[in-house]
């Protein structure tokens, strides 16, 4: 294996796709500096960082290997898998249709998807048996995007990976499954929220959910290399996984676990909503830069200024510690997600900054998950 004890700066030219062939702004020095230690000590393989503003893309870092093998540096347009930051742009897809009227947010799922109709939750359970009951009330659209449904992460059926099922097949294996616990009781985590949510899109719509994610959110936001199956040119920029090498040392190849290979068939892999999207931290960008214009960009409104409110403010209950909206984590100063393989994106509202992250890494050996830390003190830092 070929060690990379360097790493490389990468200014796009010309830009893809989404930008419309401008040119992309270059690096941050700064960060770039703070990011080459971890490359250098072998405990991050490459990263692209963005900073932007509510107007523009500020700075665009591409430090170390897109694959460290064949020498491939990181280009400020390298694509990553960006996992569960598929949510909130999930979770914008519905609020399209709330802002039109055709989906209510309190709502039962069951209104929609009839195949949730006299679903039970778990009320005790042990080793030698588990007691259900009816809740109350059913779960809602709502709870779903919020994760307080009691929804399951994913089904039994969705193991090994999550991209084989079709959308509507995935969301009746979750009807057949009980309930984890009573809805609002808790929080917990939930693909099977959030892809439900999605199908809820499907039905009401008419359109498969990709269709419209695509015609109604992506291609208006000039979100064009965002998409659940790259093309063969966008594949070959996709930056390779890597984990923490024998003993926790050094990095080693890896591949996407959770998805079915190759990346471009469309007939074996399926759309998964709740982590299936791949894009570039460029389109990204535009997707939180019109949050953070509440609803627009580039004079173009895509979800009323009600929608994004609702979208990046805490939705879940106040006895419950965790704090999340629809689709998004929330906190006072920011609103974001991660992903697997350590992505992350969110604005930060007291500097009224973007920070996109993106890299491609099952885990870090050393000191490298302080890789992310380290980009945002140095963006943030008083220029």
């Amino acid at each position: 294996m070929r060690v990379l004890m360097s790493f490389w700066l990468s200014i796009c030219v010309l830009c893809t796709g989404a930008v419309n062939a401008q040119q992309l702004p270059g690096p941050n020095v700064a960060v770039a500096a703070a990011l080459q230690p971890f490359i250098e000590r072998q405990e991050l393989a490459g990263a692209v960082a963005l900073v932007a503003d509510m107007k523009s893309i500020l700075s665009i870092t591409a430090v170390g290997a897109a694959d460290r093998e064949s020498g491939k540096p990181m280009r400020a347009d390298s694509m990553f898998w960006i996992a569960s930051q598929s949510k909130p742009i999930t979770a914008a897809a519905v609020m399209i249709l709330v802002d039109e009227g055709r989906i209510t947010l309190d709502d039962p799922v069951e209104k929609y998807l009839p195949e949730f109709r006299g679903l039970m939750a778990v009320a005790e359970k042990d080793e030698q048996h588990v007691l259900l009951k009816k809740p109350e009330r059913p779960i809602t659209v709502r709870q779903t995007l919020a994760h307080t449904s009691g929804m399951p992460f994913r089904s039994a059926q969705e193991v090994p990976v999550l991209d084989r099922l079709s959308l509507a097949d995935r969301v009746r294996s979750y009807a057949m499954t009980p309930l984890d616990f009573v809805p609002e009781s808790r929080y917990q985590y939930s693909n099977a929220g959030i892809n439900t949510a999605a199908r809820i899109v499907e039905v009401v719509s008419g359109l498969p959910f990709e269709q419209f994610l695509a015609e109604r959110l992506l291609q208006p936001l000039g979100m064009l290399e965002t998409t659940f199956w790259p093309d063969e040119a966008q594949a070959a920029r996709i930056a390779t996984a890597y984990r923490p090498g024998a003993g926790g040392i050094g990095l080693e190849a890896t591949k996407i676990e959770q998805l079915q290979y190759p990346l471009t068939d469309r007939l074996q892999r399926t759309a998964m909503p709740a982590g299936g999207l791949f894009s570039t931290a460029a389109d990204v960008s535009r997707f939180y830069r019109m949050l953070a214009n509440g609803g627009e960009l580039d004079g173009r409104r895509v979800l009323s200024e009600a929608a994004i409110q609702q979208l990046t403010t805490r939705q879940t209950p106040t006895a419950l510690k965790e704090s999340y909206g629809l689709g998004f984590s929330v906190s006072e100063d920011r609103f974001g997600h991660g992903g697997a393989y350590s992505t992350n994106s969110y604005y930060d509202h007291r500097n009224q900054r973007v920070l996109i992250w993106l890299v491609q890494h099952a885990g870090f050996p050393g000191r490298g998950g302080d890789s992310q830390a380290a980009f945002r003190t140095a963006a943030l830092a008083p220029q």
